[in-house]
């Protein structure tokens, strides 16, 4: 693993090799453009439509670039990790294509339709309750029992390097539309897509800002960026966006995050809403409440884009049908 002397984590020269790794196996989601969209920011935006990647969010690829360089005595023994849906997909698939077993510590209350897609893709689910559970404590007992290695899910160089080939892939499809986009506006939990895309970002468009967003509520990226050091979100609480619910940024997401990105944003609960009803009628996309955030940061003017290239990355599409539905029958309340 090479490192970069700015963030000591990881450098350019990684995510590529993460690129090579996931070759025939992560999808090269497209960046689309939509006229009503551009009408609205007053410029151009691209959407990096992650939501129609290999189990529907961007997680395939961190996970897979880490159980690929584990030792055959690691790989031997499975995998452990512990998440609320995406990334358990993404381990599970990955796990399933390199033949190791995968136990995966998920909240009994996730959505269901990311219980039964982990199930099916393999992964072996072990559910605890949200509210009185520690679900790293679970996932490291069972490993422990087990001697199998932790797949965590933002917080490893693998992980990381993973992540960043969406930056890559929105460097070079802008390089090959001839657009530089101006500001890149990323989905925010414990910040591995941030970190990853940002150093690949970086590298390929010197200049570029690079926000972060995050619901109201889980702003701990956002403060933390504002403070110079890790914070935590507010106890209790709460939010639609079940992706985005990390406590606190990673020890080393935030080391490179602090150097690269511009600053942290957020999203109310209604504006996700309508970022996810903009979304269906206007592009007939299904997103997730955590994978709308970016969209939402862009049509709440959250960021100047009026005469700009702006790059909105839509992270995942992994929602149930009762609870999107609903959302998308409800009006707005301001």
């Amino acid at each position: 693993m090479s490192t970069d002397p700015g963030s000591g984590v990881i450098d350019v020269a990684d995510v590529e090799q993460a690129a090579s790794r996931l070759r025939g196996v992560a999808l090269r989601t497209p960046l689309i453009e939509n006229p009503a969209l551009n009408e609205i920011a007053g410029g151009r935006v691209l959407l990096k439509a992650e939501c129609f990647q290999v189990t529907g969010s961007f997680k395939i690829r961190g996970a897979y670039n880490l159980l690929s360089q584990l030792t055959t005595e690691q790989a031997a023994r499975g995998v452990v990790a512990f998440s609320s849906g995406n990334h358990a997909q993404g381990v599970a698939a990955a796990a399933r294509s390199l033949g190791i077993r995968a136990r995966i510590v998920m909240p009994a209350d996730a959505p269901i339709i990311k219980l039964e897609n982990t199930r099916r893709l393999g992964g072996e689910v072990i559910t605890y309750d949200r509210a009185t559970g520690d679900r790293e404590a679970i996932a490291r007992e069972i490993a422990a029992q087990n001697a199998a290695p932790v797949v965590p899910s933002f917080d490893h160089p693998h992980i990381m390097a993973g992540q960043g080939t969406v930056g890559l892939e929105i460097a070079e499809q802008c390089e090959a539309m001839r657009v530089r986009p101006d500001q890149v506006m990323i989905c925010c939990g414990g910040g591995g897509l941030t970190a990853g895309s940002a150093v690949a970002l970086e590298s390929r468009i010197p200049g570029v800002e690079i926000f972060t967003v995050e619901p109201d509520a889980f702003d701990d990226t956002a403060r933390s960026l504002e403070l110079g050091r890790r914070v935590a979100v507010e106890p209790g609480a709460q939010s639609i966006c079940d992706a985005l619910l990390t406590e606190m940024p990673g020890e080393l997401t935030f080391a490179v995050n602090r150097r690269l990105v511009s600053r942290g944003l957020t999203v109310s609960e209604t504006e996700v809403h309508n970022a996810m009803r903009f979304a269906f009628s206007e592009m007939k996309l299904v997103l997730e409440p955590s994978g709308a955030v970016a969209l939402a940061a862009v049509l709440a003017g959250k960021v100047a884009t009026s005469g700009r290239s702006t790059v909105a990355v839509l992270s995942g599409g992994n929602v149930d049908f009762e609870r999107y539905s609903a959302i998308q029958i409800q009006q707005s309340t301001g």
